[in-house]
């Protein structure tokens, strides 16, 4: 789950990380509130989306005034901001950051990942901090430093210093840098981190390390140990489709292609989103409805598909173990007698209660083109591509 920038500070102050003074507003009015509050000009007023690259968008601007706040919020405000994260169509903007500016005398990239690759945790800085980071990772991969920690024995006094030399700070700033390393691996263990980026990490002209920007992603997986940070969802900020399936417990991502699908299990769906390219069309979710599902879950999937405008057809393919072939095929009648069917429907089973299933669905009555097999399911799903 991302948070927002904002959200992300909130839980730096609570661990004690060093953050400019900022506040939150949700209309232009709060916008200008906020930057009286501070007391201080410049301020920066920081568009909210869940999506980086805001700086090279133009939802990030500095205001030298209280009327150049005014205009910037106007804006940003309520507008599509479009960055390389977002796609053409960009997000929509519902609330800035308005924060203190800061006189910059260094910047640096800093963040914390796990790496599924050896099993470690690694952070990853950098002295070319700031908006074009990809680019130095792929460029120039060489001023990119990476330290891997062992989870069970975690972060070591001498993994901070070599992080530290490696970033040439000066040894003023060493201590410093030390602590705050160590305050942030401990919160990304905590909260379940699958990312804590901060860039940049500054230091000022007056000698002070801060995180000037912040981001956070929590495993979902992890939600259910995490209730205070679930308070920090932004349901506007996702996928309509995914929020409903969230809601039924379903593994859904929604995508840019034509061909719905249904599937249990991650690796079947998996591959059966490679059978939907090769037969020369583009799936347009990824649907696990995992292996304990019951028929109203299935009826809620089958209704997220078809609620997407994108479908031109759906195919539904099941290897029944623990959800049984005719669970599935109950659900699926269901949901099509209460939604209608708009759209080719190719329907493949294979597993417990094989038969039972079928028949089910032989009895509905709907428009259901059966598949004997993936062959034969691969043919139908081209025959509904190419029309």
């Amino acid at each position: 789950m991302k948070i927002h920038e904002y959200q992300a500070k909130e839980i730096f102050r609570k661990h004690q990380i060093p953050v400019p003074r900022g506040k939150i507003a949700h209309s232009v009015e709060e916008a200008c509130e906020a930057a009286g509050k501070l007391k201080v000009y410049p301020v920066v007023v920081k568009a909210q989306i869940h999506a980086g690259g805001r700086g090279k968008g133009g939802g990030v601007k500095i205001a030298h005034s209280e009327d150049e706040v005014l205009s910037h919020a106007k804006d940003i405000m309520g507008k599509p901001l479009v960055t390389p994260q977002t796609g053409p169509q960009g997000r929509t903007v519902r609330k800035v950051l308005v924060e203190q500016g800061l006189d910059i005398k260094k910047e640096m990239y800093l963040s914390i990942v796990p790496d599924r690759e050896t099993a470690k945790i690694v952070i990853i800085a950098s002295l070319a901090g700031g908006m074009d980071i990809e680019e130095v990772a792929e460029h120039s991969p060489e001023k990119i430093i990476k330290t891997y920690i062992n989870p069970l024995i975690g972060i070591q006094p001498f993994h901070c210093r070599k992080i530290a030399y490696k970033l040439r700070l000066p040894v003023p700033h060493i201590r410093d840098f030390m602590k705050l390393l160590v305050k942030l691996y401990s919160l990304f263990v905590k909260y379940d981190c699958s990312l804590l980026e901060i860039n940049p990490l500054v230091i000022t002209e007056d000698k002070n390390l801060l995180a000037l920007d912040a981001k956070i992603e929590i495993d979902d997986n992890a939600l259910y140990r995490h209730k205070d940070i679930m308070e920090y969802r932004d349901a506007e900020e996702e996928d309509p489709l995914e929020v409903e399936a969230s809601k039924h417990n379903l593994n859904y991502i929604n995508l840019d292609g034509n061909v719905g699908n249904m599937v249990n299990g991650a690796g079947l769906a998996m591959a059966t989103m490679d059978l939907i390219k090769s037969s020369g069309a583009e799936p347009a979710n990824f649907l696990d409805v995992g292996g304990g599902a019951s028929s109203e879950m299935v009826e809620n999937g089958f209704r997220i598909i078809l609620n997407d405008d994108n479908v031109k057809g759906i195919l539904i393919n099941i290897f029944g173990g623990i959800l049984r072939c005719d669970v599935l095929a109950e659900g699926v009648v269901q949901a099509a007698k209460k939604t209608g069917i708009n759209v080719p429907v190719v329907v493949r089973l294979e597993g417990t209660n094989v038969e039972q299933g079928r028949q089910i669905l032989a009895d509905s009555g709907l428009n259901l083109m059966t598949a004997t097999n993936l062959d034969d399911a691969a043919r139908k799903i081209a025959e509904i591509a190419s029309s």
